[in-house]
């Protein structure tokens, strides 16, 4: 698939279908998770994957408005939590070719290792709609996290920034509402063309 096309299709879909995904499929969508950009390459993330129907079963719980608003997401047959590892990135940037030796979070100008996660997640996405598949990134809230960490097992400085669905969508997905594209900005709105105000 030409990438304008898999730009352009993306779009979160909550409706799926039981559907199976060919192993292959799922193993080039995780690794392409790695080729994210990463700050110092340091590649502070981890991906929780989750295929077998009995670990997705014990996933959702923890994401209970998803379940309640569209159940059919419980359908998609590859679940994937992506985490982030702050440590890794003070860790880096206290070697010696980088010179941070305090390990001090004030010097981040943002939390990159959120930043890259997020970013390891988006090629998570794109990657599932050149396979032909569908996909939503949702988030787990606040109150979840612990008891997340503790059913699966995930270290304590291992941070989960969200959830991904991947799988067939249903042959019921609603349309698209004409609303959200009455919603949709455009480039002349968010695009500051030498200084702040000027779109032209």
């Amino acid at each position: 698939m030409e990438f304008s096309d898999v730009v352009r299709r993306r779009r979160m879909i909550r409706h799926y279908s039981d559907k199976p995904l060919a192993p292959e499929a799922v193993e080039r969508i995780l690794a392409s998770a790695l080729r994210a950009p990463s700050a110092g390459f340091s590649q502070g993330w981890a991906f929780l994957a989750l295929t077998d129907p009995a670990d997705r079963a014990r996933f959702w719980p923890f994401v209970p408005t998803r379940v309640e608003q569209t159940p059919t997401m419980q359908d998609a047959p590859l679940v994937v939590v992506p985490l982030a590892h702050k440590a890794a990135y003070l860790e880096r940037y206290a070697e010696p070719d980088k010179g941070w030796e305090d390990r001090a979070e004030a010097r981040w100008p943002a939390p990159y290792w959120y930043i890259d996660t997020g970013m390891a997640a988006l090629m998570m996405l794109l990657s599932a709609v050149d396979e032909g598949l569908d996909a939503c990134f949702f988030g787990v809230m606040p109150e979840q996290l612990e008891p997340f960490r503790a059913e699966f097992g995930v270290p304590g400085e291992y941070a989960p920034i969200g959830g991904i669905t991947v799988g067939y969508r249903s042959d019921d997905v609603p349309p698209q509402g004409a609303r959200i594209a009455e919603r949709r900005r455009g480039p002349d709105e968010v695009v500051h063309r030498g200084h702040w105000g000027l779109h032209n």
